[in-house]
């Protein structure tokens, strides 16, 4: 099982309103790069990923869940743009900020350090516990 780390800025799409959809999940969509695309086609039923809050906030809130594999992007007609569908699992106990992974040695090779910018991004399993043990969450 793959782990991933997904960002939105909490003013459009935030924690509770993942939450509010329960085991339905809701379309990971609008996403507009074709690394974070491909990232999302590679993904699995099953693989979890951590939900960040960019822009405002700038911390890892909650565990998410692909409930649904790649398909089309409901909000474009363009057939180049897929997304996956996530429900949530878990808030985080303590948010793990930004700052806290960037003054981490163990997690200066993280993607959210390196390509700050991409919107999906994989996470090792060494990086997927020691956030998990910084945010006081289960795995």
């Amino acid at each position: 099982m793959a782990k991933w780390l997904l960002k939105s800025e909490p003013d459009v799409w935030g924690w509770d309103a993942q939450v509010a959809k329960g085991d339905a999940g809701e379309e990971w969509n609008g996403v507009r790069n074709y690394q974070a695309r491909n990232n999302m086609r590679t993904m699995a039923v099953g693989d979890l990923g951590f939900f960040y809050h960019s822009r405002s906030g700038l911390e890892i809130v909650g565990i998410v869940e692909v409930c649904a594999t790649s398909h089309p992007d409901s909000t474009t007609d363009d057939e180049r743009w897929d997304c996956v569908d996530i429900k949530a699992v878990r808030p985080f106990v303590q948010p793990v900020t930004l700052a806290q992974i960037k003054t981490d040695p163990r997690l200066e090779n993280m993607a959210l350090v390196k390509s700050s910018r991409l919107s999906v991004q994989p996470v090792t399993e060494a990086e997927w516990d020691i956030v998990c043990a910084l945010g006081k969450t289960k795995p």
